[in-house]
């Protein structure tokens, strides 16, 4: 890779020139700023965890209890059961994980840890917010309109998605779609932003090599959403067109080839799976070189690899499609892609245990995180293995061993990696320490709970259980597992009891925890030689920078930290 010595920040944009004194819609409604602008996304996309929770509590009671009145709900009918299951996934994958993983960390974290004032494209950052923000209220809407919110699966498959006969939600199928385009237009906005401002507005000194492994995944990540999304927007307007106006792209009964939006959701739905893991692992080996106090073994490999997973991505997706009546042939070569694609992200995960080998590991809250998602993501990568195998997948598919396989994937991506960066970064981001006792009881009463909520759940999926029937006591042969549904739900009540203790931590902390100082973690990167918080524009200097960012434990220095912008 040629190193390339950035341009200077001078010519960023014009718009924070000007430090004069905002008024407060100015400062947090239509703010420019990229930290209010991550701010706005990750508040969004808390609360948009909350309703997703809500709706798993809802479901999961009635799996447990079915026809019995759910607490804060009521009765659960089998409309209400597919709309929930439905829109539980969308929203923890589209408005949870990308918003909070990709677009609030790349916000606070882009300019801060390579050196510049604000992203170059100020202005497309807040439409980027705006228009996700659009996308939130009408996916919202769509649960209250005639017919309620869609259930035809966070998939969409069609014919089911197609005709408001099968799905019996006209309006709030379309919606649903219409939201999730809004949603895919906010990101192409945000990425076109996270990638100019990485490679356009560095540090003077701050060569390719030189920039934190988070940022790089961020940058990975956006060039992967944006090769892949476009078939699926175009595939997107088709289904609206097949709601609305009666063509009939995916409709078998005339002429449609309903695998076709499977080939394209997908085309687009095994790299989305990247784009959120992404940066999950970049965050984590921001963690673990802080706290192991040890560089990062191998970035480079790290990087490369980091390259190579994101092209490999685009030749898995009809692994998902093994019983769709594909040609066996092609199932044999998606069976290989699929294993290949394991052998760099598992290289990933051991070249993070290299890390902490032999360092001076100090188990802070989010360095248990950080270890946690590195545990419970080989759980779900291991298992991932038998799906791969189109053998194997036969008898699988779509039991609740496919449902607990993604949970051990996406839950350490979306919840274990969001809460070890805002652990990580709150000092920053709000001048304030967090709690440690809290952070440690909110950790463990998060963790063992979602290990006895999933692994039952594997012992389900091997039994045979399929995961889309509301009410297993019609079902003799499965109604036998109810006492496994009944602990898992009750496993989960007890993790979202503990969240509890996450936000009340989060309150005390902003309002009356000790100051932060600049650099609490005695860290090397960028961010953390500014002000907790930062002020407009960052620096009142911009930094230079004269070193790679993972230089800890160095013979012959005094301290075992060396921040980027320190002189030889």
């Amino acid at each position: 890779m040629a190193e390339s010595i950035p341009h200077g920040v001078d010519a960023a944009h014009d718009d924070h020139g000007d430090h004069h004194q905002q008024s407060f819609w100015q400062k947090y409604i239509f703010s420019t700023d990229h930290k209010m602008i991550a701010m706005q996304y990750m508040f969004t996309g808390m609360a948009m965890g909350l309703v997703g929770a809500f709706m798993a509590y809802t479901f999961r009671m009635q799996l447990a209890f079915p026809g019995d009145l759910v607490p804060g709900f009521g009765l659960v009918t089998p409309a209400n059961y597919n709309a929930l299951v439905t829109n539980h996934g969308t929203i923890m994958i589209f408005w949870v994980a990308m918003p909070v993983l990709l677009a609030a960390f790349a916000n606070f974290l882009i300019p801060l840890m390579i050196g510049c004032d604000d992203m170059v494209f100020p202005k497309i950052n807040r439409l980027s917010y705006q228009i996700f923000l659009l996308s939130t209220i009408v996916l919202i809407a769509s649960f209250f309109v005639e017919g309620g919110g869609f259930g035809g699966g966070w998939t969409a498959y069609p014919p089911l998605s197609g005709k408001p006969i099968y799905n019996l939600t006209p309006l709030g199928c379309t919606l649903w779609v219409i939201a999730v385009g809004l949603e895919f237009i906010a990101f192409l906005l945000g990425g076109i932003n996270f990638i100019t401002t990485t490679m356009n507005a560095r540090a003077p000194g701050m060569k390719l090599y030189d920039i934190p492994i988070v940022i790089w995944m961020i940058v990975i990540a956006s060039i992967l959403f944006m090769l892949s999304v476009g078939p699926l927007i175009a595939g997107a307007i088709m289904l609206v067109f097949d709601q609305t106006l009666g063509t009939a792209f995916f409709d078998p009964d005339k002429g449609g080839d309903p695998v076709l939006w499977q080939h394209l959701f997908w085309f687009f739905g095994h790299p989305e799976v990247y784009v959120v893991l992404m940066p999950a692992i970049g965050i984590t080996a921001e963690i673990i070189t802080v706290f192991a106090r040890k560089k990062l073994f191998a970035y480079k490999t790290v990087l490369h690899t980091a390259f190579g997973t994101g092209v490999l991505s685009f030749t898995v997706w009809a692994h998902h499609q093994f019983i769709s009546g594909i040609d066996p042939r092609m199932a044999n070569v998606f069976t290989v892609t699929t294993l290949l694609i394991s052998i760099p992200i598992a290289e990933m995960m051991f070249v993070y245990i290299a890390t902490l080998y032999g360092g001076a590991i100090t188990l802070t809250t989010p360095m248990l995180w950080a270890l946690a998602f590195i545990a419970e993501f080989l759980i779900g990568g291991v298992t991932g293995i038998f799906l791969g195998a189109s053998g194997a997948d036969i008898y699988f598919h779509d039991t609740y061993f496919v449902l607990a396989h993604f949970h051990y994937t996406f839950y350490p991506i979306a919840i274990i990696g969001t809460f070890a960066g805002f652990t990580f970064w709150f000092p920053k981001m709000f001048g304030k320490m967090m709690n440690e006792t809290l952070g440690k009881i909110h950790f463990w009463g998060t963790i063992i709970p979602f290990n006895l909520i999933f692994i039952p759940l594997f012992v389900l999926g091997a039994a045979g259980q399929h995961r889309r029937i509301y009410d297993y006591t019609g079902f003799p042969e499965l109604a036998k597992y109810q006492d496994v549904r009944v602990f898992a739900t009750m496993a989960l009540l007890v993790m979202l009891a503990f969240q509890l203790v996450f936000f009340y931590n989060c309150l005390i902390s902003w309002r009356s925890g000790k100051k932060a100082g600049n650099n609490p973690w005695n860290s090397n990167t960028l961010e953390w030689t500014t002000s907790s918080p930062p002020g407009h524009g960052n620096w009142k200097e911009l930094p230079t920078v004269y070193r790679g960012p993972y230089e800890y434990s160095t013979p012959g220095r005094e301290e075992d930290f060396w921040p980027q912008n320190v002189p030889n």
